[in-house]
């Protein structure tokens, strides 16, 4: 065999194996995949202090009225 054979036969073996890995880790970047869901961080809403709570809706207020 000659060095321009071999030389072909190694290139296809490298360009196969470049391909094999490039169709497993897909396309680069965000294009093709799921974007990322966004991170919640719970710390900073545990250190804010609870609002007050509202006081419970009153109806409405009837007095008596004297009759004259």
């Amino acid at each position: 065999m000659s060095s321009e054979s071999v030389g072909g036969i190694f290139g296809a073996i490298v360009a196969a194996v470049v391909l094999a890995v490039a169709v497993v880790f897909g396309p680069i970047g965000q294009y093709g995949k799921p974007p990322r869901p966004a991170k919640v961080d719970p710390a900073p809403a545990a250190m804010v202090p609870a609002a007050p709570a509202a006081p419970a809706p009153r109806g409405p207020v009837i007095r008596e009225v004297p009759n004259q």
